[in-house]
C-alpha cells in the first residue's frame, strides 16, 4: 500500500509542475482510498502536501520569470482569508458531504481542463482593460475569497480556479497565470491548514512521505512542462479526473442515487460539456475554404 501511495503522490507533483494545478484534486482521494485516512484528516493533510509541493513547483517558474509576484500576493491575501474560514467551517460539515462536493468539483474542474485555452486569457475571455483597475480589483478580491473558501473546505489548492481568475481578472498571459497560481495555491493551502489544525490531528509521517514524493514529481513535471504538448496533457489528465470524480461519487452515494435522473443529469452535463469542448476545439482547427 505504501508503494501505491508514493507512486500516486508522484502524480500530484507532476501535475502541479506541468499544469500549475490539478495535483490537489488527486491528494484527497489518494489519502482516503489508498492511505485509509478519514475525510477530515485527509483534507487537512492534503493542504500541507499541496502547500509544500506548490512552493517547490514555484521555484523553476520563478527562475524563468513566469511569476507576477504583486498580483499573486494580492490575490493570495484575499484567498487566505477565505481558506482559513473554509478550514474552520469544514469541522462542522459531514465527511460524506465533503467528498460528494469534492467529486462534483472534480467533474467541473475536468470540464474546465478539457476546454482548450485560446489567446492570452482562458477560454477566449479577454483580460480586464487597463482603465478598469478598480472593477478588476473588486472582482479579484471576490474571486480570491471564493477560491479560498473552496480550498479550506475540500482540501484543494484551487489551481484551476485560480488560473482563470488571474488570466481574466488579473490580466495575465497564460504562462504567467500558471506560474503565479502556484504562489496562490501555496498561500491558500497553508491558510486552510491553519483553519483545520484546531480540530484535526495530522499523521506527520504519512504527510511527509506523500509530500516528499510529490516534491520529486513537481521537479519532474517542471522539466517536462516545455516538452509535452499542453493540449494533449490537459485532455488526458482531464479525462483521468473525470474517472476519479465518478469513482469518488460511486463510493459515497447510496445505490438508490444512481437510479435517480438528477444524478445522471449532473454526470451527463459534466461529460457532455467536456466532450463538446474537445470536439469544438478540433473543429476550429479545420481551415475554412471559400
Amino acid at each position: 500500500m505504501t508503494v501505491l501511495v508514493v507512486a500516486a503522490s508522484l502524480l500530484i507533483g507532476v501535475s502541479l509542475g506541468v499544469l500549475g494545478g490539478g495535483g490537489s484534486i488527486l491528494t484527497v482521494p489518494i489519502l482516503v482510498y489508498l492511505a485509509g485516512q478519514g475525510t477530515e484528516e485527509a483534507v487537512a493533510t492534503s493542504l500541507f502536501v499541496v502547500g509544500v509541493t506548490g512552493l517547490a513547483a514555484l521555484v523553476p517558474h520563478a527562475r524563468a520569470r513566469r511569476v507576477r509576484w504583486r498580483t499573486g500576493l494580492l490575490f493570495g491575501a484575499f484567498s487566505m482569508a477565505g481558506a482559513y474560514g473554509g478550514g474552520r467551517l469544514a469541522e462542522y460539515v459531514p465527511g460524506t458531504v465533503l467528498l460528494v462536493g469534492f467529486a462534483v468539483m472534480m467533474l467541473a474542474t475536468a470540464a474546465t481542463m478539457l476546454r482548450r485555452p485560446r489567446g492570452g486569457a482562458l477560454h477566449g475571455l479577454r483580460a480586464a482593460p487597463p482603465g478598469k483597475g478598480g472593477r478588476a480589483l473588486a472582482g479579484l478580491a471576490a474571486k480570491g475569497l471564493a477560491v479560498g473558501a473552496v480550498t479550506g473546505l475540500v482540501g484543494s489548492g484551487g489551481g484551476f480556479l485560480v488560473v482563470p481568475a488571474l488570466a481574466v481578472l488579473g490580466g495575465l498571459p497564460m504562462g504567467l497565470a500558471v506560474g503565479t497560481s502556484l504562489l496562490v495555491i501555496a498561500m491558500n493551502s497553508f491558510a486552510g491548514l491553519a483553519g483545520h489544525l484546531a480540530g484535526v490531528t495530522i499523521d506527520w509521517g504519512l504527510a511527509l512521505t506523500v509530500t516528499g514524493a510529490a516534491v520529486i514529481g513537481s521537479t519532474v513535471g517542471a522539466r517536462l512542462a516545455g516538452r509535452i504538448p499542453q493540449d494533449t496533457l490537459r485532455a488526458a489528465f482531464g479525462w483521468f479526473v473525470v474517472l476519479m470524480g465518478v469513482l469518488v461519487l460511486a463510493q459515497q452515494l447510496p445505490p438508490a442515487a444512481w437510479t435517480h435522473p438528477a444524478t445522471w443529469a449532473v454526470l451527463g452535463a459534466a461529460f457532455g460539456s467536456g466532450t463538446t469542448a474537445v470536439v469544438a476545439s478540433r473543429v476550429r482547427r479545420v481551415p475554412r475554404h471559400p
